[in-house]
């Protein structure tokens, strides 16, 4: 009887085919229930005919596909005993009942040449690490140091004093001249010792490895078991064995969560301890465990990396809010509110308001394109651009956005832009100079409810080394007010649905007796109540400049 057998990295499968048809996916209602990210919910079935009618197997328009034999599945086909199957990222093969027994295991050998001695071979690393042999299990030496192998799981100590201790337990129980573990470089290009032991006390010397050797390891998962190399035409003409003396050697990849972390290796030069199947399989439960604690190793580096970054981002965060204008200058006749809620810690939205000395009160409101650090960048890049002009020069709101922008063209990477708004209050005259430079048009509300839209005078800034902005000019009397905001607002969403202008031109509308800062508050509410326990997509920035009563 055969029988699909198989593992996702971290656990192992045995499904008896019995005649029948059987589904295979990540669905708990599934014949064969394979809980993997890759898995599709129902990823393929697979149909168990009557005797002599064979097996086949039938992909479900599965998410990552289904492989046999190297080759995507695109319809039905028939398979048979020996044939590797992969669902997704995990790895199956078809096999004779008695093959995954443990107390019969077989090796399925992959021979490279013709001249293969019986006693070299390369070994899948799922078959290398299925259950060991009774006759290995009992003996009384090993379950002792597997046991205190499993205790580095937990044990804070550095990996490389880890590494070192493992060896040593390991030379308790297979015999060897030379104990190594290896790293691979990310290129796999080179091949590094990160822990060696020589129980005889002599200088391990220099760990070299074969290609060959490497690319079975580390590409194809593969353990090895080398017989006498000399006599192995692969390696003769080679300096791929580690020491010319050396009789045998078995070497399995270092293996977790589908990935190759490195390579444990040993070999002797004394021919009473020539290695077998069994040696490899033990040396493959090792290197498992071993995995796992650098795993366990790399998962904290990852935390305390990832530690750093939120502190930075913290960081980060309290130098934007402190380039914020956060109490808005005043000016006769006037009321100016700002409104800022980022998603992140921290965004690519700014605001600015400033008195100037002549009377006049300036203020903008800008959407840098992108999330996150690099948007953040460029909003305090902009910022402090159009200060160093509201010092430097005549208020020139043309000019200045022009030299804003061929900066932050010159300065920035390709596709980094910027929507602005930028307006110029003259009490005296009760009139705003503005531009929009690409930006949501700004709301301009009458105190009779009527609505105006101050649509673009030109392209975003930071697109094009040329642009021409026009300025234009809007009259405010007494309870006009403008309302400028960022596309947060009318972009919030909930199950694909968007808050939308619509919307927010009314609640606005309905609340323009308000003061600007109720006005907001009354926005944002609405907006919460809306959106719900759906996240934030989006920055919202919100300026408004109302005119007073006399």
């Amino acid at each position: 009887m055969l029988k699909l057998v198989g593992t996702d990295g971290k656990r192992f499968y045995t499904w008896a085919l019995n005649p029948g048809k059987y589904v295979i996916g990540r669905k708990q209602e599934c014949d064969f229930c394979i809980p993997h990210k890759t898995i599709s919910r129902q990823h393929a079935e697979i149909d168990i005919k009557t005797d002599g009618e064979g097996i086949t197997l039938t992909d479900l328009d599965s998410h990552n596909g289904t492989f046999v034999n190297n080759h995507r599945l695109t319809g039905c086909i028939s398979v048979k005993e020996g044939d590797q199957i992969m669902f997704g990222g995990t790895e199956f093969r078809l096999a004779v009942k008695d093959e995954v027994e443990n107390d019969s295991i077989t090796p399925t050998r992959t021979r490279l040449s013709e001249n293969e001695p019986a006693n070299s071979v390369f070994l899948s690393i799922n078959e290398a690490l299925k259950p060991l042999p009774t006759k290995v299990t009992e003996k009384p030496e090993l379950l002792p140091v597997i046991f205190e192998m499993a205790k580095m799981l937990v044990l804070p100590e550095p990996k490389e004093v880890m590494l070192k201790r493992s060896l040593g337990m390991i030379a308790k129980i297979i015999p060897a001249e030379r104990l190594a573990v290896l790293f691979v470089s990310d290129d796999q290009e080179e091949v590094y010792t990160a822990a060696s032991l020589l129980p005889g006390g002599k200088d391990p010397g220099a760990f070299n490895l074969s290609r060959t050797i490497v690319n079975e390891i580390i590409s194809n998962k593969n353990a090895i078991l080398i017989g006498d190399p000399h006599n192995d035409p692969r390696f003769a003409e080679q300096k791929s064995i580690i020491m010319s003396e050396m009789k045998s050697a078995v070497a399995v990849p270092l293996f977790d969560e589908g990935k190759v972390l490195g390579i444990l290796y040993a070999d002797t030069t004394s021919p009473l301890h020539r290695y077998d199947d069994d040696h490899l399989r033990v040396l493959a439960t090792f290197g498992n465990i071993i995995a796992s604690r650098l795993q366990n190793y790399s998962l904290l580096t990852e935390r305390q990396e990832k530690q750093i970054i939120e502190a930075e981002l913290r960081r980060a965060s309290d130098i934007q809010k402190n380039l914020l204008v956060s109490d808005p200058p005043q000016v006769s006749g006037y009321r100016v509110f700002s409104f800022q809620e980022q998603s992140r810690s921290v965004g690519g939205d700014l605001y600015d308001v400033k008195l100037l000395p002549d009377g006049r009160l300036l203020f903008m409101v800008a959407d840098v394109s992108g999330k996150g650090m690099g948007a953040a960048l460029l909003m305090s890049n902009i910022l402090a651009s159009f200060r160093i002009l509201y010092e430097s020069e005549e208020i020139d709101l043309c000019r200045m956005v022009q030299k804003v922008s061929l900066q932050m063209y010159h300065s920035s990477a390709p596709g980094d832009f910027a929507t602005l708004f930028i307006g110029l209050v003259e009490p005296d005259r009760h009139r705003i100079r503005y531009i929009n430079a690409g930006h949501n048009p700004p709301l301009m509300i009458r105190a009779d409810g009527g609505l105006t839209h101050l649509d673009s005078s030109g392209v975003m800034i930071g697109a094009f080394d040329f642009a021409a902005w026009s300025e234009d000019i809007i009259e405010l009397s007494e309870n006009d007010l403008i309302f400028v905001f960022s596309d947060g607002v009318t972009e919030a969403e909930r199950e694909n649905e968007q808050y939308g202008d619509s919307r927010m031109e009314q609640l606005v509308i309905d609340s323009r007796q308000q003061s600007p800062c109720d006005i907001v508050g009354r926005l944002m509410g609405d907006i919460n109540e809306f959106m719900g326990s759906a996240p934030r997509s989006d920055d919202i920035t919100i300026l408004i400049v109302k005119r007073a009563e006399k």
